[in-house]
């Protein structure tokens, strides 16, 4: 396990966008971030002891991949990340990639899904070291399926073209709309066993937590 925790990472790049970001980046994210706590609907999520829904997704070499073909091989932790621009999801993502090997003693797979193009996908494993699959859920028509799509402000596209961040070509489509990151583990008979869900998406689920899931499993 690692020493540090991903919720002690993710304080600290929040208390270094707070401290250093100017006030003409960080009053808007801020707004979109409370605005986004303040709207969703939680009912719309995935709940425990429901099976599923069946998907066919690319990864990031670009062959398909099906939810059927990955629970037929046992249990998996499916994340939800909005992209790889996102500091909080690239620390989720390998705070995961750190505890892989206890997943993998258990049987349970490892699965990360965002709506970013599978060749940006393939940047993000690189990134980041990933040594599990991360499949392209492009337009979020899965995460739409599941009830955790967020349309981002419309005022948070400047921003976001001047930190570089070109969503459009990222994830193929202009819609601006990204999932809220959402950790779900699905059983082999393919039934939802528990769910992380927070809109705040500075908050995640810590890997250790993850594994506490598995034991029960």
């Amino acid at each position: 396990m690692a020493d540090s925790t991903v919720h002690s990472e993710l304080q600290n790049v929040l208390d270094n966008f707070s401290k250093n970001a100017p006030e003409q980046v960080r009053n808007p994210i801020n707004r979109s971030r409370e605005e986004v706590i303040a709207s969703y609907d939680s009912s719309k999520s995935p709940k425990p002891g429901s099976k599923l829904p069946s998907f066919k997704l690319t990864n990031a070499l670009g062959s398909e991949v099906s939810s059927d073909d990955i629970i037929a091989q046992g249990p998996v932790l499916i994340t939800f990340y909005r992209g790889s621009w996102c500091p909080f999801c690239n620390i989720a993502l390998r705070g995961l990639q750190k505890v892989l090997p206890e997943f993998e003693v258990k049987g349970v797979q490892l699965v990360a899904i965002s709506p970013e193009l599978p060749d940006t996908s393939l940047n993000t494993v690189e990134k980041n070291t990933l040594r599990f699959e991360v499949l392209s859920d492009v337009g979020n028509k899965f995460a739409r399926e599941l009830g955790i799509v967020w349309s981002m402000p419309e005022y948070l596209r400047p921003i976001f073209g001047n930190f570089g961040h070109d969503l459009a070509q990222r994830n193929g489509d202009d819609s601006f709309e990204v999932p809220l990151p959402a950790s779900i583990l699905v059983d082999k008979e393919g039934t939802i066993r528990n769910v992380f869900l927070d809109p705040d998406y500075t908050r995640r689920l810590e890997p250790a937590t993850a594994l506490q899931w598995v034991e029960a499993l």
